[in-house]
């Protein structure tokens, strides 16, 4: 709902996990204004947790593996979080658009306490997203956004947080119909249900659910939308139910074992080199590609549409999956994975009290919390992939850390975590002073 929520409602535990599945019925989440609407999303945190280490749990019992890789949980992770921060400065494009609507253009108004109006916005909502989330794959610069969350090579409840920044400034057209006649309050309430809901079905641990297959979106057909082999590339687009793919024909059942990620891997954990290249691999297509009707088709047709191919491109380009495919994993010391591990737990813990005390933070403080969590997500992206210029980076992140913690910029819930992290920063700035040192010193016996 974003810092501009004003004072939503509290919810108790019990409904926010129900709220998950999209099973909290219309008298527990009516609301007769947007003020009242909680951040079902933000208090979803706790229980994005739990059910990523029970699907660890239970991945370990059942094939004796865990479900996911620590670099990938990480950029995962780091990718959700900064799909997040601007809604931290601002209220969503989504309501802000619909709520302009409503106030200029509505020809009618529902009731807010219907259960018929909760419904029919049910409806709406996953309507407009079935047809949203299909474009996303049929237009390449909406692809371009959307393919972050795609970008993944594994999949678990990690990827399900693995958000576009970008994705969120082209969704809001979609549902501005339901805005001549559907109170924003209602809106609010199903745009993050259907959001919530397809979480739980990133997963491989549940493998089929019976006849619900035929109505709702599940595992299953959700890991048919994230494969990259030839029959899983374009299909079933639907966010909470599998019908809207049934009548328009771009459904497929689960078959052949699924490969995950992007026909053409992207090979990086850092959060902003996966957010903006595609764009600049469309920029540089547009500027080569002659005649201007083509440039707009570089822009408006498929991602994989070239000159003289139809509006898709070809099925047979598509690259053969052997299942063989081996995931992008460069390798790093073990200290270097439980050091991320660290250092992301202080940053979630960083996110978690600017999300809880923004409202009575100056607009300064907020801004250069955001660049400090922006700086230390690129930096895990470039340990995770363990490039020679990380601990330089962890270095001025690690200073820029102790110096706003010191001016009160910066704080923990816990005063007791005060020392700890002064400690902890000090040591790792010492730590890296000594790898960058011995790098360079490595170097230039190099060139003797």
């Amino acid at each position: 709902m974003g810092s501009a929520a004003g004072n939503p409602r509290a919810t108790t535990p019990g409904q926010q996990l129900r709220a998950l599945f999209y099973v909290l019925p219309p008298g527990e989440s009516s609301f007769h204004t947007l003020e009242e609407v909680p951040d079902y999303v933000e208090k979803s945190i706790p229980f994005f947790i739990a059910f990523i280490v029970l699907e660890f749990a239970v991945s370990w019992v059942q094939k004796h593996k865990l479900s996911g890789r620590i670099n990938d949980g990480i950029s995962s992770l780091s990718l959700g979080i900064l799909s997040r921060l601007p809604d931290v400065l601002f209220r969503s494009v989504d309501l802000i658009s619909y709520i302009y609507v409503w106030n200029n253009y509505r020809l009618f108004e529902l009731p807010w306490d219907s259960p018929w109006t909760w419904y029919l916005t049910f409806l709406g909502v996953d309507f407009a997203y079935y047809w949203f989330h299909r474009i996303s794959h049929e237009v390449n610069i909406l692809w371009a956004a959307h393919q972050v969350h795609h970008s993944s090579e594994d999949y678990n409840l990690f990827t399900a947080l693995r958000q576009s920044v970008l994705q969120k400034y082209t969704s809001w057209m979609f549902n501005l119909p339901m805005a001549l006649f559907i109170p924003p309050s209602v809106f609010a309430v199903h745009l993050q249900f259907n959001l919530l809901y397809q979480f739980w079905i990133h997963t491989e641990v549940i493998t089929n659910i019976g006849p619900l297959e035929w109505i709702l979106n599940t595992p299953s057909h959700h890991r048919v939308h994230h494969g990259r082999n030839p029959y899983c590339i374009d299909k079933n687009y639907g966010g909470t139910l599998i019908i809207w793919d049934r009548i328009f024909g771009t459904f497929e059942a689960e078959d052949a074992k699924v490969v995950y990620g992007l026909t053409h891997p992207v090979n990086s954990f850092e959060p902003i080199l996966l957010q903006l290249r595609p764009l600049a691999h469309i920029w540089n297509t547009f500027w080569a590609t002659p005649g201007f009707c083509n440039k707009l088709s570089v822009l408006f047709k498929g991602p994989g549409w070239g000159p003289g191919k139809p509006r898709l491109g070809l099925p047979e380009e598509i690259p053969v999956v052997t299942g063989k495919e081996v995931p992008f994993n460069p390798r790093v010391p073990a200290y270097l994975n439980c050091y991320a591990v660290v250092h992301f737990a202080v940053i979630m813990e960083l996110y978690i009290d600017l999300l809880a005390t923004v409202t009575v933070l100056s607009q300064g403080t907020i801004l250069l919390r955001i660049c400090f969590i922006i700086l230390s997500l690129t930096s895990f992206g470039f340990l995770m992939e363990n490039r020679p210029k990380a601990g330089i980076l962890e270095i001025i992140r690690c200073s820029v850390f102790l110096g706003v913690y010191k001016l009160g910029y910066l704080r923990n819930q816990l005063t007791l975590l005060d020392c700890a992290y002064e400690v902890l920063f000090s040591f790792c700035i010492a730590f890296w002073g000594i790898q960058v040192m011995k790098r360079i010193t490595s170097s230039k016996d190099k060139h003797v």
